[in-house]
């Protein structure tokens, strides 16, 4: 059984680690950045409770699909990123979470560009929340809307995950 008491709450950590602030030895209960995010290059930018915004250069000779925009899949992993970051701000030591659904709408396609996710509750529980992802590319303008359900596990169910 690992020594919970030594981990900060992950909001404190991920505050720490964007500004540079994280000390050595100083842990917190969730690994970030995830291997998803650091394949994928993704940056988070911003937290705060139950929010998060993570950003994406996106390059369709990289990201692309068969039509040459920037698969609506890698939109997709990046909602979720930024949905997972927020609500994990929420979990303490002992808790963890699960996607439960998510549907994505596509409103634009996406070329080279800096893509913004910036995921917030729209109803937090105490075992499910609801959330939306906005993405957003560098001019401004909306290419995904992404909502989610998230459940919250604790004891028996959290273990091993």
């Amino acid at each position: 059984m690992p020594d919970t008491s030594r981990y900060l709450p992950v909001l404190t950590y991920l505050q720490r680690q964007l500004t540079g602030q994280l000390g050595a030895g100083e842990v917190t209960h969730m690994h970030y950045p995830t291997a998803i995010s650091r394949l994928l290059g993704f940056r988070l930018v911003e937290i705060g409770e139950a929010m998060a915004v993570i950003e994406l250069d996106a390059d369709p000779a990289q990201h692309g699909n068969q039509q040459g925009t920037v698969h609506g899949g890698l939109l997709c992993e990046l909602a979720d990123a930024a949905i997972g970051t927020a609500h994990s701000t929420l979990m303490e030591a002992g808790e963890t979470f699960t996607s439960i659904d998510l549907k994505a709408t596509f409103l634009r396609p996406v070329w080279q560009t800096r893509l913004r996710a910036q995921a917030r509750p729209t109803h937090r529980g105490r075992t499910i929340s609801h959330y939306l992802c906005e993405i957003t590319r560098d001019d401004g303008k909306v290419v995904a809307s992404v909502a989610s359900a998230v459940m919250t596990l604790r004891g028996e169910g959290a273990q091993g995950r």
